[in-house]
């Protein structure tokens, strides 16, 4: 007697195969930027062909743009936790530009300078990059208004400081990018002018 074994293959809902492409995205975002998601590269990922790529996600733009609000709205409450997890509004504060300036984060901060290039060209990213901006915005002038609450911060324009920190803090990431160089030091002077700029006390803002 003999006995023939059968591969039995599972057909994948249209929602996990959906998922499964933005998946493998995602991951290339991550490893080569947003730059990299084509058709054809993203098909490669996820090992399937071109055509089941157009056909559980039409436009590519429309991915593009998926891709980086995900990427970006995790990151956003990965540093919002590690913000929460601080009582004091100078150690919250030290605790984020720790984080965004320690060299970590190099692939996302490549899908920003990326997304703000390529949000030229791409309606669906370019609203995207606004609102995540906003994200970011909100987070960090919420956390400089409890600090001007508290005494810590004496700044009379709460928001307008925010979009000036996080200003420094994209374009210090963007300059290591094409200078081929790493943060060092960044963190502490950054610390420094985030004092002067929130009106709070020399050494308050203990970042490294």
């Amino acid at each position: 007697m003999s006995s023939i074994s059968t591969k039995v293959r599972t057909r994948k809902s249209p929602a996990e195969r959906s998922a499964e492409i933005l998946e493998a995205a995602t991951d290339l975002a991550r490893e080569q930027g947003l730059s990299a998601l084509t058709l054809r590269a993203v098909a490669e990922r996820a090992g399937v062909a071109s055509g089941l790529i157009a056909h559980y996600h039409p436009s590519m733009d429309d991915l593009v743009a998926r891709v980086y609000s995900d990427l970006v709205a995790a990151e956003i409450g990965e540093v919002d936790a590690l913000m929460a997890a601080h009582e004091d509004a100078g150690v919250r504060m030290a605790a984020l530009i720790e984080t965004l300036l320690d060299g970590t984060r190099e692939d996302l901060t490549v899908v920003w300078v990326e997304a703000w290039a390529l949000g030229r060209r791409n309606a669906a990213l370019a609203v995207a990059v606004r609102e995540q901006m906003d994200a970011w915005h909100r987070m960090v002038a919420a956390a400089i208004e409890d600090g001007c609450e508290s005494g810590a911060f004496t700044t009379s324009s709460p928001s307008d400081a925010a979009w000036q920190l996080l200003g420094m803090i994209d374009g210090l990431n963007a300059q290591s990018l094409a200078r081929g160089i790493e943060g060092e030091g960044y963190s502490v002077k950054m610390a420094r002018a985030a004092e002067i700029l929130l009106g709070a006390p020399a050494g308050s803002i203990d970042a490294r």
